[in-house]
């Protein structure tokens, strides 16, 4: 076991494990510590916990002390450069006629970079653009290229949902979404009802995906030839999936068809050699 805390950078940004040292933290304090990108400082949201050795990866950098004063005043003095490099980055970019839309502008905690992310259909030559920046701001300049979705996460909006975006509000990390997601809904396949405002498929198709899929184990599909438990059978027309009901198009004795909803225990469906016979004699 190995005692960690949990520190975020940005909001809603992704959570990284540090070794707390001779520390106690609490949700909500701020810390320095030592990242890839020089020193920073971050927000606790996970105070001491033990964890298992299989969930980190080792060896965890410890946090260099709990932010001071002057560590915040710092902070809040890098948001007001970020806001000027954004702004004279952007008329910049429009001098030149670069064919980017840039996102936004991080400076480092020790003033030692600026990063700026954009997004562009293609490559750029930025040369020119990160020499006038250097000469600006002295500083070391980096511009980085991100897709649609990290462009919507940095943003942010409102769903069609009237909600504000997942990937905005709570999602750390973006999961995989598919197709199938949405056919295991039983939701419209059409792109603009089941695609986010970056232009991919929805987040939130993830949110209930094990459970529909767990629940459409028990279920027939559309078109399958079933038997139910009153002797009857038919071609299924459609399913429930959240009531656990099918509606079947059987045969009455007169010869004629109509549709009979049961409940997804009570039909049995046949093999697939024999479903297919069936199929075509139906």
């Amino acid at each position: 076991m190995t005692t960690v805390i949990g520190v975020r950078f940005r909001e809603v940004g992704k959570i990284y494990y540090f070794a707390p040292g001779e520390f106690v933290l609490s949700q909500g304090d701020k810390v320095i510590v030592e990242t890839a990108r020089g020193l920073e400082c971050g927000i606790v949201v996970l105070g001491n916990k033990d964890m298992e050795d299989k969930e980190i990866i080792s060896p965890l950098k410890e946090v260099k002390r709990i932010a001071t004063e002057q560590d915040v005043e710092q902070m809040n003095e890098n948001r007001e450069k970020e806001r000027l490099a954004y702004r004279i980055c952007k008329e910049k970019i429009i001098e030149y006629n670069l064919d980017m839309k840039l996102i936004s502008a991080e400076c480092a905690f020790d003033n030692s970079k600026l990063l700026f992310y954009f997004t562009a259909d293609g490559r750029i030559d930025f040369r020119e653009l990160v020499k006038d920046l250097a000469a600006i701001f002295k500083l070391r300049i980096e511009l980085r290229q991100v897709g649609v979705r990290d462009e919507t996460k940095i943003v942010g909006g409102i769903g069609s949902c009237g909600r504000a975006l997942c990937c905005h509000s709570y999602l750390t990390d973006f999961v995989p979404v598919s197709i199938k997601m949405a056919k295991d809904q039983s939701l419209s396949l059409n792109p603009q009802k089941i695609s986010g405002v970056c232009g991919r498929l929805m987040c939130c198709l993830k949110n209930e995906s094990d459970t529909y899929e767990e629940l459409n184990k028990n279920l027939p599909k559309e078109g399958d030839f079933v038997y139910t438990d009153e002797g009857r059978s038919g071609v299924v027309s459609s399913v429930s999936v959240l009531r656990q009901k099918v509606k079947v198009m059987v045969q009455t004795e007169g010869g004629d068809k109509e549709i009979v909803e049961y409940e997804a225990d009570s039909v049995s469906l046949q093999n697939n050699t024999f479903t297919k016979k069936a199929k075509n004699k139906a």
